[in-house]
């Protein structure tokens, strides 16, 4: 078993858990989030490796790539747009099938999918990957020159990994920033009652938000668009998306869709 598998299982283990909890606190049934995290997880895993290998094609199409190793997706690369975009295309057909208003289930799975996302980011710390800049900061991480497939660092001649310095933990900020925004939603959506998406739509730009400038960071190897890495493009796109979504949202239906459930108590 790779630990960087089982790090996204346990983001996964815990998105689940805590979407139930959220949903069934908002009118829903328990097996509901079951039903649709059966379409959304594996729609979610594909997607994150297909954008990966569509923006980091070089690897596996360019000159001297293999092909195969676009399916070995133990080796790293998941990116994060496309599990959210596959993602949310399977959670609409389990919702459709469940018959399930998505709206309210995205609310629901907001906080659990920013929690999903830092717990498998601790996976790029087993893969030595995802970092910044060379820093002196005592939370340094030390990278090694590193043996993708075999999953470990290359050995000197002295036996010793082969230590290329010491570097800034992008990864450890990702985590950090994913964290404190599942608190902000939880705690914005009991405050304003968030309805009809804007709890996922705030999820999803403040993510964005922290992840234009941790990705300004990163300096392992990226394809770039007028000199920026190309998914800071993505961030800003999304970013921007999805703010003005959720603006619209609140102006077209306030409140929150809870006639459409069934009654609960206090939160």
């Amino acid at each position: 078993m790779r630990a960087y598998a089982l790090c996204i299982v346990a983001g996964i283990l815990v998105a689940v858990w805590l979407t139930q909890r959220r949903w069934v606190r908002r009118g829903g049934k328990p097996g509901q989030v079951l039903d649709i995290a059966t379409w959304a997880v594996p729609f979610g895993i594909v997607g994150a490796r297909l954008y990966h290998v569509a923006t980091s094609w070089q690897p596996y199409f360019g000159p001297g790539g293999n092909p195969l190793h676009a399916l070995y997706i133990w080796e790293g690369g998941m990116g994060v747009w496309g599990a959210v975009a596959f993602g949310a295309l399977g959670a609409w057909i389990g919702a459709r099938r469940s018959g399930v208003p998505l709206p309210p289930m995205a609310d629901a799975a907001a906080p659990g999918i920013a929690l999903a996302q830092g717990i498998g980011r601790l996976g790029n710390w087993f893969n030595n990957e995802v970092y910044g800049g060379p820093t002196e900061l005592p939370w340094g991480l030390e990278i090694h020159q590193w043996d993708q497939s075999a999953g470990q660092a290359v050995l000197g001649a002295d036996g010793q990994p082969v230590v290329l310095g010491t570097f800034h933990p992008a990864f450890l900020y990702e985590l950090l920033w994913v964290f404190g925004v599942a608190a902000v939603v939880i705690w914005a959506d009991r405050r304003f009652q968030l309805g009809h998406g804007r709890a996922f739509g705030l999820y999803v730009a403040l993510y964005t938000a922290g992840r234009l400038w941790i990705e300004a960071l990163r300096v392992d190897p990226a394809n770039h668009i007028l000199g920026l890495r190309l998914n800071i493009w993505t961030a800003l796109l999304v970013c921007l998306t999805a703010t003005a979504l959720t603006v619209v949202s609140a102006r077209r239906h306030p409140g929150r869709e809870e006639p459409m459930l069934r009654p609960v108590g206090p939160r």
